[in-house]
């Protein structure tokens, strides 16, 4: 059984109380808040013989097979290796698949994850079986980032926005999942995870509060002049550059923050706080700007894989860093 999240408990009874079900649907928002999980419930609910109230029974010959990964009337695709395309000859095949008659006498269901890593030729052959399903098949697209899908994509489906859960809700459930950590470091855990309570699970299994640490130390000794933009660069190698260009680009857009507003309140958190208050005060507003355009520009290129020298960008980024404060 796929696991059911608390904060998804109404998103499910609508979505699964359907008396009559859409040929697609689209689970968008935030990474990390368990959409992948709610669509594989909703798979298992859909192949399921014997529903049991709003869930799969998980005691079906449907269910059993499902169970073992040897359903022959569903069908995963997602990318051959993690972090690339979904390629054409991928959804070829599913559309052969699609074309087929269900083995078990009921539905077939797809599930595609994430859907935004279809590369174009990928998204242009799915379109032809989003827009007419052959017999009694349900296309579940999950998406991290609509804005990466295609317009006929999107509109060939049934979107159903999955927000992130309140803040609250988010704590009391990593209360349980992470039971060693205290409520200070959980709720530095859900920030530094941007609200996604799964995400700050995956965080802490990697030790990014380890790796923040000896940033954020990286980060004061290099504005005291302790440690060169080279020694940090190469320092920081174990550390993903994702992660790195994710704070620096928080770091810049708190110092704009409070050189707009003086609110303390919203320096972000405690370990950067006193370092993005002096570098509001002793940087002008264009470099700061200057570096934030630059730091969005570097991180794209960082998402969509390019091929870059990692220890020379961190020193461009570190150098731009150290001429923060001065003329204002």
């Amino acid at each position: 059984m796929a696991e059911a999240y608390p904060w998804q408990d109404s998103l499910w009874q609508q979505l699964a109380g359907r008396t009559q079900h859409a040929h697609a649907y689209l689970l968008h928002g935030p990474a990390g808040i368990g959409k992948r999980a709610l669509a594989e419930r909703l798979m298992a609910r859909l192949l399921c013989q014997r529903p049991d109230g709003l869930d799969a029974c998980g005691q079906c010959k449907s269910c059993l097979l499902l169970r073992a990964g040897s359903h022959p009337d569903n069908y995963i695709l997602e990318p051959e290796e993690a972090d690339k395309a979904i390629k054409v000859d991928q959804v070829r095949e599913l559309v052969g698949f699609v074309v087929q008659t269900a083995q078990l006498g009921g539905r077939k269901v797809v599930l595609i994850e994430p859907a935004e890593s279809m590369n174009i030729n990928a998204a242009n052959a799915l379109l032809k079986s989003l827009e007419e399903p052959s017999g009694d098949t349900v296309l579940l697209l999950v998406s991290h980032q609509t804005s990466r899908l295609l317009p006929t994509i999107k509109s060939r489906c049934v979107q159903q926005a999955c927000p992130l859960p309140s803040e609250a809700m988010s704590l009391a459930w990593l209360a349980t999942a992470l039971p060693d950590c205290s409520e200070d470091e959980r709720v530095e855990l859900l920030t530094l995870a941007a609200g996604s309570p799964l995400a700050a699970v995956t965080l802490q299994a990697q030790g990014v509060r380890e790796q923040r640490a000896l940033v954020v130390d990286g980060v004061k000794k290099l504005l005291k002049q302790q440690q060169s933009p080279t020694q940090l660069a190469e320092g920081w190698n174990a550390i993903p550059l994702l992660l790195l260009f994710d704070w620096f680009c928080d770091w810049s857009s708190l110092i704009l923050r409070y050189q707009l507003t003086q609110d303390e309140a919203g320096l972000g958190l405690a370990d950067m706080r006193k370092v993005v208050q002096y570098l509001a005060q002793k940087s002008s507003k264009d470099k700061v700007l200057t570096i934030q355009d630059w730091i969005l520009a570097q991180r794209q290129k960082v998402l969509s894989k390019a091929n870059l020298n990692r220890v020379l960008l961190l020193e461009a980024l570190l150098v731009q860093w150290t001429g923060l404060p001065g003329q204002r």
